[in-house]
């Protein structure tokens, strides 16, 4: 079963379709933001969710796979929500696990597109699984983590930032 219902994802950090904030930027390679995670709001998950995960992918950047910036799981059930800068959080301040980021480490790493690219769209999507427990740890990459969650996703809803960097 994939993706069976659709879950409302909000943020007051950027809205759907609206520019991410420069405190979400990343902090290195030449971006000077302040590499804060967003916050997240999402509706609850159909009967059968047994926990969350997030995600941010980049499809735009110039990679053959686009760029993964956070990847959440096992977020309890009854969880509907992530504090800004959870991302900066072992367990996300929610007792859940951060997945491996293109950057090369388990945390949020925001936004830093080459200069002068037009803007890239940031997919910030919110998985119900019927999973508990992925049993893995935050090593695990996005496409781990998809091949794992392949027939467990009960719902997803996703909203999209864009960010461009300055020319230089």
């Amino acid at each position: 079963m994939e993706t069976q219902a659709t879950l409302n994802v909000t943020s007051s950090t950027f809205r759907d379709g609206q520019t991410i904030p420069q405190r979400a930027v990343f902090d290195q390679f030449g971006c000077t933001g302040q590499n804060e995670s967003p916050d997240i709001t999402w509706s609850p998950g159909p009967p059968g969710t047994k926990s969350y995960a997030v995600t941010i992918y980049d499809p735009d950047a110039p990679t053959t796979v686009g760029f993964v910036h956070w990847i959440v799981f096992d977020i309890p059930a009854e969880t509907t929500s992530l504090a800004a800068g959870a991302g900066a959080k072992k367990d996300a301040g929610v007792h859940a696990t951060q997945g491996f980021t293109d950057y090369g480490f388990s945390r949020y790493g925001g936004p830093c597109p080459p200069p002068g690219d037009p803007a890239h769209h940031y997919h910030l999507t919110v998985w119900a699984l019927d999973l508990e427990k992925l049993g893995v740890d935050d090593t695990t990459t996005y496409a781990k983590f998809r091949f794992i969650t392949r027939g467990h996703v009960l719902a997803k809803g996703e909203i999209v930032g864009l960010y461009a960097s300055p020319a230089s």
